[in-house]
């Protein structure tokens, strides 16, 4: 067997010392390892920061207002309406401010086949939402109430009654036209500018919806709501002297 033998003469050199590294140093070196993190981190903090302020600052509303079309509305012409109808409502919440809040739902009944299948799932998803048990949303805007009534048949008869189910589509008795109602049409809600396919538009917010339909959601479940009473008590201020449909 061979032995391996160490010289006398042979030296060994002492391993160095560690490096001390400086705080700069260390700092970097977390960095490139652990930024990913910081980064989640930092992102789900912004998301629960932006859900818990829309959850206990946002102003509630005290009124909603279901517009459902064909187009979405001008944005001047929401704000102006919303603003303009604000005097006709009550502070239903007592946060000491009166809002009313007017939802878009973007759906055409008459083309449904031809209309855009992404938009009109969305708008149907969202109407459906307004429309269920428990739901704030009441009154309603409507560009075509025949094919609404027709699709969700959950308007009321003019007079605060509920039709049975054999008259459940006679619309005609359930809306007027906003152009028939002296308040609405007086409303001064002045003008728009919008801009579609990077053409510019611009006109009379009144005469935009001097061809929609006012109408109210029927309280099906017999519970009269505070935002069933509050819509209620707006379409009657909204609707006073109103012409009715001829049939």
């Amino acid at each position: 067997m061979a032995w391996v033998t160490k010289s006398s003469e042979e030296q060994y050199t002492p391993e160095p010392a560690p490096r001390e590294y400086t705080k700069q140093e260390k700092a970097r070196n977390w960095w490139h390892y652990h930024w990913v993190m910081v980064l989640v981190a930092v992102i789900v903090a912004v998301i629960l920061g932006w859900l818990i302020h829309d959850m206990f600052f946002r102003v509630q509303p005290d009124v909603e207002i279901g517009y459902v079309g064909s187009q979405r509305l001008p944005e001047a012409t929401v704000q102006s309406l919303q603003e303009t109808l604000a005097p006709y409502c009550s502070d239903l919440n007592g946060d000491g401010q009166v809002v009313v809040q007017i939802s878009e739902f973007t759906l055409d009944f008459a083309t449904s086949e031809s209309a855009d299948p992404y938009s009109q799932l969305a708008g149907t998803t969202q109407l459906s939402a307004a429309l269920t048990p428990g739901s704030d949303t009441h009154l309603f805007l409507i560009a075509d109430p025949a094919n609404f009534q027709a699709q969700t048949q959950s308007l009321q008869y003019t007079d605060g009654t509920l039709p049975d189910d054999v008259h459940i589509n006679d619309w005609q008795k359930m809306v007027y036209r906003w152009s028939d109602c002296p308040l609405l049409a007086g409303l001064d809600l002045g003008d728009y500018s919008n801009y579609i396919a990077s053409a510019e538009t611009a006109g009379s917010s009144q005469d935009l919806l001097s061809g929609l339909y006012i109408g109210l959601r029927g309280d099906w479940e017999g519970k009269a709501s505070a935002s069933y009473t509050a819509s209620a008590d707006l379409w009657t201020a909204l609707t006073a002297g109103a012409v009715p449909l001829e049939e």
